[in-house]
């Protein structure tokens, strides 16, 4: 079963998503809006981060801190 958590809805309807399935493989899931056509898109970490610094990639590094804060670390 795939899991998933929405990162990001823009004002226009665009939706991203984090999804990660039974393989352990992790991505990003982009959901048009749509007035846009409501097409879907996967995309790897990587490159969605590598793209820019809109508030859907700076949620998923927001997301990414929040699990360094959760646990101590262990040097």
């Amino acid at each position: 079963m795939k899991k998933a958590r929405k990162l990001y809805e823009s004002s226009s309807g665009d939706r991203w998503f984090l999804i990660g399935d039974p393989s352990g493989s992790v991505f990003v899931r982009h959901e048009a809006n749509v007035a846009s056509g409501g097409h879907v898109d996967h995309e790897d970490i990587v490159s969605f981060l590598s793209r820019g610094e809109g508030p859907e990639q700076q949620e998923l590094l927001r997301l990414i801190g929040t699990l360094v804060e959760e646990q101590p670390a262990h040097v």
